[in-house]
């Protein structure tokens, strides 16, 4: 089985790749938040810089794209394979409004006509591997049926089912029963993603779908860095040490490369939105973390943190 970190928007950019490739199991892929493509666009422009393999050492990283526009997909799979890249993938899952509206990410699953045109044109042209993120449908599940008709004709390197549709965000339990449908009727290989939280959430995947050719992981392991650690058996403890290193060397990177103290509190405040579940009794420290102004400060409340809280007994079973 293969393990892969999935794009986070704000959240797992290269500084974190890079630390947890640093400070942890390492994932056989590390995908990138979507980039939104301009036909214009340089390799210098903001779009690309969390690709730029001088920001990414280590990682074996997969960049994704977002868009409807098969002009747009081409001109910027032309410039990451001139960068060195040989995979990228398709983001036909984001749930947010603001790309749902614009006929992006799950928003383009209803326009299948539209869909299975863009999908001709990209890989009539492109000499990467391409892969596919989707969701089952934008409204039903009703619609993966015939998603699933279009994806198998073409030659992708590899479908990711989110096992939900656009309409339920992450709420409610995926569709297990749909997600072993396209297992069993695609043509190229499939990866599991959605409410992998533990190691026994893993297990009961592998267990249930050991056709599946790999698992993605997204907010558990923002959630708990130290979660492929616990999958793949090379530790059952979560050390709080290992953590504070870890979190150090992204506030480090963070202060360095951002101006200003709110840019680099942000990136932090969105990282424990997650990572405060780590540690019993959590709420007044997330409380003060999401209203901290001033780095001083924040320095101080994550000293007192790590200092008087300790790991959860049921880290390793965080629960959506």
């Amino acid at each position: 089985m293969k393990y892969y970190i999935a794009p986070l928007e704000g959240v797992t950019g290269y500084v974190f790749r890079n630390a947890h490739y640093q400070f942890f199991h390492p994932a056989d892929k590390y995908f990138s938040p979507f980039i939104t493509p301009g036909i214009n666009s340089t390799r210098k422009s903001k779009a690309l810089k969390d690709v730029l393999p001088e920001n990414n050492k280590g990682p074996r990283v997969i960049p994704q794209i977002l868009t409807n526009r098969s002009d747009e997909f081409n001109f910027t799979a032309k410039q990451l394979q001139d960068m060195g890249y040989d995979e990228i993938n398709l983001n036909l899952g984001c749930p947010s409004g603001t790309v749902v509206g614009k006929r992006r990410g799950s928003g383009f699953l209803p326009y299948r006509d539209e869909l299975n045109a863009f999908l001709e044109e990209i890989f009539n042209h492109s000499e990467m591997k391409i892969s596919i993120k989707t969701r089952l449908g934008k409204d039903s599940t009703e619609e993966f049926d015939a998603l699933l008709d279009i994806y198998n004709q073409y030659p992708l390197e590899e479908l990711i089912i989110h096992p939900r549709t656009r309409e339920e965000f992450y709420k409610g339990m995926p569709h297990l029963d749909v997600f072993e449908t396209g297992l069993r009727k695609s043509r190229c290989p499939v990866s599991y993603n959605g409410n992998i939280f533990s190691k026994q959430d893993c297990e009961k995947i592998c267990e249930t779908f050991p056709e599946a050719d790999s698992v993605m992981i997204g907010r558990g392991i923002v959630a708990n860095p130290v979660l492929l650690d616990q999958i793949v058996g090379e530790t059952d403890k979560i050390d709080k040490k290992r953590i504070r290193d870890f979190h150090d060397c992204i506030y480090e990177d963070y202060r360095e490369m951002m101006s200003g103290e709110k840019p680099a509190l942000f990136k932090m405040k969105e990282i424990w939105g997650y990572m405060s579940w780590l540690f019993e009794d959590s709420d007044k420290y997330a409380k003060k973390i999401r209203k901290v102004q001033k780095l001083k400060d924040y320095d101080q409340i994550i000293d007192e943190l790590f200092d008087t809280l300790e790991i959860r007994e049921d880290a390793g079973f965080l629960a959506d």
